[in-house]
């Protein structure tokens, strides 16, 4: 065999010398993550149908560029374990961190998290606002991160609308009704939090992750007065109700429900048209701070290779099935929108009516960044639903409120079963609004079978709940729960 001559050797190691550099500058870069956490807001918004009035221009433009979820699910009906739960990647019923006066970050050990997870890929983590539950965050699993306090939240002593979820209306010049206050927009806490991302966005080097928590529209309403009058009062329409709706619902399912509680309140007072308007109002504040923030991703380099995601955290009853706020296992309440942008992957001004849960969020984040899903995270990448939201899909969505209360939902059905075994069974398609419960049908136990299959099967015991906060004992713990049960005065 003849030997290769010296110089082709040569030649051949420059080529290559030369070629690497080049193929190292034509590999993509990591694409950046922008996470955008809506608090308390069901489907009540344009993309997701849930309420003609609505007006959100923001977030109609966000979804003609990506996928609108328009089944998804909350991991739980509630502030804190939802978070908890989509930003860990594990379910409630795992974690046992099921309600909101439960810590969650000595449970949740560094790393786990999403935010500081993708740290290890060389991501730089930012956050602001609602992320996780109040001050619920750790600093160091952050790179920056700011917790702007709402001084508007209900213990602020301020005159508001008399009735359940009083609030007031902000004006820009002197106040021209009782009830109304002179502020800024913003100096409201929203438009602070999407301001210091906005400044970070021309700050930033490499790849980031960042994550903003918008408050509204979590009571109290108080937003600017322009967007009430989006709203005129005599034109507001109630949400659709069915008299005696709890009638075919188990005691443990009106439980949760308290028809006898805020829901009495609100008739009583005569306020359920004006607290409708309030909602409305306070989703379009919402829009309008996120629009900001989405119209400054635009103005910057990183439009074309960030992935965003819009998601709310948990839903809210109006008086459907005489319930108001979260804290159930109904539709209203576990009814999410979710939004996902990602250049090259979800297909733009697409719909997606497959049912899927939040634990999704986490696997996802990483399949689509190109970093390894961690062993702890329970939920299944959508990324072939980003792709072809008529893909099959057979996984259910999962929620669960407390311990051992759980929602299984399809396409098809919503299967329910509280702790005590029992239980509520809708069909989705013929049923929206969840009139009628089916689950005493005999001919549909097959179908309570099957959807029981995905019921979790571990029911972790609760997490400790905060400690004594001080002298008052076991009177303060009593009013923290009293607090988070009526999100009022959460």
């Amino acid at each position: 065999m003849k030997s290769t001559p010296l110089k082709y050797l040569f030649g051949t190691f420059l080529i290559v010398a030369m070629t690497l550099p080049l193929m190292a500058a034509a590999a993509p870069a990591k694409p950046n993550i922008l996470l955008i956490i809506a608090d308390d807001l069901n489907n009540w918004i344009g993309p997701n149908k849930g309420n003609p009035q609505v007006k959100t221009p923001n977030l109609d433009k966000l979804a003609a560029r990506g996928v609108t979820f328009q089944n998804a699910q909350a991991s739980a009906p509630l502030c804190n374990p939802s978070r908890a739960s989509f930003m860990s990647g594990q379910r409630p019923s795992t974690t046992g961190i099921y309600d909101n006066q439960q810590p969650a970050m000595p449970h949740l050990p560094r790393g786990v998290c999403l935010n500081d997870y993708v740290r290890k890929f060389g991501y730089t983590s930012l956050g602001a606002g609602k992320i996780y539950h109040y001050h619920q965050y750790r600093e160091e699993d952050w790179d920056k991160v700011v917790f702007y306090a709402d001084d508007t939240l209900p213990n602020h002593p301020a005159k508001r609308r008399p009735g359940p979820f009083g609030y007031r209306m902000f004006t820009e010049d002197k106040p021209d009704a009782e009830f109304n206050e002179q502020r800024a927009e913003s100096e409201l806490v929203d438009a602070r939090s999407v301001s210091w991302c906005i400044d970070q966005l021309g700050q930033q080097q490499g790849a980031f992750f960042m994550a903003c928590g918008v408050h509204r529209p979590h009571v109290p309403w108080d937003v600017p007065k322009k967007y009430f009058d989006m709203y005129p009062l005599e034109s507001v329409k109630l949400p659709p109700i069915l008299t005696n709706d709890l009638a075919d619902v188990p005691p443990a399912g009106i439980a949760f429900a308290k028809p006898n509680g805020v829901h009495q309140a609100i008739l009583k007072a005569g306020v359920w048209q004006d607290r409708v308007r309030a909602y409305l109002a306070a989703i379009s504040f919402a829009d309008a701070q996120i629009g900001r923030l989405l119209d400054a991703l635009d103005k910057s380099k990183y439009r074309d290779n960030t992935i965003i995601i819009f998601v709310g955290d948990n839903g809210w009853h109006l008086g459907e099935k005489e319930h108001w706020a979260k804290s159930a296992l109904w539709r209203r309440a576990t009814n999410v929108p979710l939004i996902w942008v990602a250049p090259g992957v979800a297909k733009p001004g697409t719909e997606c009516d497959r049912a899927v849960d939040l634990t999704s969020i986490f696997p996802t984040v990483c399949e689509l960044a190109g970093i390894p899903t961690p062993k702890h995270a329970e939920g299944i990448s959508i990324k072939p639903l980003l792709k072809n939201p008529s893909a099959k899909w057979k996984q259910p969505a999962v929620t669960t409120f407390l311990q051992n209360n759980h929602a299984i939902c399809t396409d098809e059905w919503r299967y329910i079963r509280y702790a005590d075994g029992s239980e509520e069974l809708y069909d989705q398609k013929a049923d929206p609004n969840e009139w009628t419960n089916q689950a005493a049908k005999p001919e549909l136990a097959k179908i309570k079978m099957e959807l029981a299959k995905s019921l979790p099967s571990v029911n972790a015991q609760p997490v400790p709940e905060n400690p004594d906060p001080g002298p008052k004992g076991k009177k303060a713990r009593k009013a923290n729960r009293v607090a988070a049960a009526d999100p009022e005065k959460e």
